[in-house]
């Protein structure tokens, strides 16, 4: 399969607890840290925080794509993802995801069937299918 785009970030210093995340282009520049929740000081962004947001904005384009295949015209498409990482009783760390995408111009119905196509093309879904819990929860608007 040919490479189409490689996005390249380096992560220096503490990681998730302290560390910061720079793109090769210079266009991300974001200082790490673990959030409150998770005993930590919850003053920069987190690796959950940036992947949900990655998958978000992909799964949007899944969502488009897919209405373009149906020629389906939407109004407005939005989504909040939520990614969580779970410390287990057995001590290992763990995510899951909800995909909470709201699509206009269309029914409810229609909404589920595009959410589903999209979870489907999307490069992140595909990724995570069978290795996280995933709920995609599809609205109308």
């Amino acid at each position: 399969m040919p490479v189409s785009y490689t996005g390249t970030v380096d992560v220096i210093g503490e990681g998730r607890n302290g560390g910061t995340a720079r793109s090769t282009d210079g266009l991300l520049e974001h200082s790490l840290s673990i959030p409150k929740e998770l005993g930590g000081a919850g003053d920069a962004t987190n690796p959950e925080q940036l992947f949900a947001a990655a998958w978000a904005a992909c799964f949007l384009g899944a969502v488009r794509r897919a209405a373009a295949l149906r020629d389906i015209k939407l109004t407005s498409t939005s989504i909040t993802a939520d990614v969580t990482l779970t410390h287990g009783d057995d001590g290992e760390f763990s995510l899951s995801a909800v995909l909470n995408p709201r699509i206009g111009g269309v029914d409810v119905s229609t909404a589920r069937e595009l959410a589903e196509a999209a979870h489907q093309i999307c490069p992140y879904s595909k990724a995570t299918r069978g290795n996280i819990e995933v709920r995609v929860d599809a609205t109308a608007e």
